[in-house]
C-alpha cells in the first residue's frame, strides 16, 4: 500500500492505495460518482477526470500519480457542469446521458483551452468520447451555443 494526498475537487484527500488502484476507483470510492467505468481501455470518454485542469481518462490512469496533484470531477463544476448540460439538453443532444459527465469534463476543459474553436478542432478535442445515441451534430451545436452565450456573458 502507498499513501497519496490528492486535491479532490478542491478538497485534500490522503488515503491508501495498492499500487494499481486506477484513479477511477480512487475518485468513485471517494463519492465521485459521476466517473464511469465504460471500456476500461481508454476508448470511450466515460471516466474522463480533470488533472491540473486537463482531462484524463481515470480508467487507465493509477491512483499514485494523482499524489500531489489536483483532480476535478463533475462533482466538483457542478455549476458549469448544469450551465451546459442546458445547452446538451436544450439540443436533444444528451438521450440517454450515459457519456454525458465525460463530454461534458471534455467541453469544459476544451473551452479554457480554446477560445474559439473550429469544428474540425472540437471533433479533434471531442474524439474520445464514444456516444452511442447521437450522430455528434447534437453535441456540435450545443457547444457552439454554449460557447456563444460565453462570449456574450464575458
Amino acid at each position: 500500500m502507498m499513501q497519496i494526498t490528492v486535491k479532490l475537487n478542491g478538497k485534500n484527500v490522503t488515503a491508501e492505495v495498492a499500487p494499481d488502484m486506477a484513479l477511477l476507483d480512487f475518485v468513485r470510492d471517494h463519492g465521485c460518482y459521476s466517473v464511469k467505468r465504460g471500456c476500461e481501455t481508454s476508448n470511450c470518454g466515460l471516466c474522463t477526470v480533470l488533472m491540473d485542469g486537463k482531462p484524463v481518462l481515470s480508467c487507465s490512469t493509477l491512483a499514485v500519480r494523482a499524489d500531489g496533484h489536483e483532480v476535478v470531477t463533475m462533482e466538483g463544476c457542478q455549476e458549469e457542469a448544469e450551465e451546459f448540460g442546458a445547452f446538451l439538453a436544450d439540443q436533444g443532444a444528451e438521450q440517454c446521458g450515459y457519456c454525458s459527465p465525460g463530454f461534458i469534463m471534455n467541453v469544459l476543459a476544451m473551452c479554457k483551452e480554446m477560445e474559439n474553436p473550429t469544428d474540425d478542432e472540437i471533433r479533434e478535442y471531442l474524439s474520445g468520447n464514444l456516444c452511442r445515441c447521437s450522430g455528434y451534430e447534437g453535441q456540435l451545436r450545443a457547444i457552439h451555443a454554449y460557447l456563444d452565450y460565453k462570449k456574450g456573458a464575458k
